[in-house]
């Protein structure tokens, strides 16, 4: 597949239904910061979050716009935190299972599930396939590509656990949403990003999203601003 001349070899990212979508957002504008093209999948479980969590819909006749105001949006709430470019995003409908990810012919690079609610991680272990972003894991699976898994979701019972296991028996990377603070966290979106530098880490994508561990104690202390303030 060729875009201008230019073989593309997109990530797909696929959002589930959990709580989270700033991870989703975080994830998605560094890949596009990187130079990457991606393949969105947002599930319509998600579609719910989004409008819960952002007080904004994401709709298939106006993805692009609606995807923009999303990027755009800091994990605070804020509108305008961030001026995204989504010109190298492709957008599929999740029921769409003759889509482009749904093929394990077609060149993707790998799949990032972020957030993965508890239901998507089950029907991928369970290889289910009800929907494209379900699909396009399993292809992911079998093609031998990165698959990296997002699990949101907390405390984890018998089963998820068992799922989880087997997604990295088939070779998934399971990442749990599990924020650090060695960093020298302040915000919300500086613990928002470190998840999705971790999800990045995973698949060797470069970006600079959190303060990377160095060998030496009380660095994250060093990056807090510890100005007292003005009585």
């Amino acid at each position: 597949m060729t875009d201008g001349g230019r073989v593309r070899r997109p990530w797909v990212v696929g959002v589930s239904g959990a709580s989270g979508t700033p991870y989703a957002a975080s994830v998605l504008r560094a890949l596009l910061d990187a130079g990457h093209d991606v393949d969105l999948v947002v599930s319509r479980a998600a579609r719910l979050t989004v409008l819960d969590e952002t007080g904004h819909a994401f709709r298939d006749a106006h993805w692009r716009e609606d995807l923009t105001r999303w990027l755009a949006r800091g994990a605070d709430g804020t509108p305008d935190a961030f001026d995204p470019d989504v010109g190298r995003v492709r957008h599929w409908s999740p029921g769409d299972l003759a889509a482009g990810p749904s093929s394990g012919s077609y060149p993707a690079r790998g799949m990032l599930i972020v957030p993965a609610s508890t239901a998507c991680v089950a029907g991928v272990a369970l290889g289910l396939s009800k929907d494209l972003l379900q699909r396009a894991a399993s292809v992911t699976l079998k093609e031998r590509r990165p698959l990296v898994v997002a699990v949101r979701e907390t405390p984890l019972n018998g089963p998820t656990l068992r799922h989880l296991v087997g997604l990295d028996e088939a070779g998934a990377v399971v990442c749990p949403v599990s924020p650090a603070f060695y960093g020298g966290a302040v915000t919300a979106q500086d613990l928002v990003d470190f998840v999705a530098g971790r999800v990045l880490d995973a698949v060797g994508v470069k970006h600079s999203l959190y303060r990377r561990w160095g060998g030496e104690l009380g660095g994250g202390a060093r990056n807090v601003n510890t100005t007292p303030p003005v009585p």
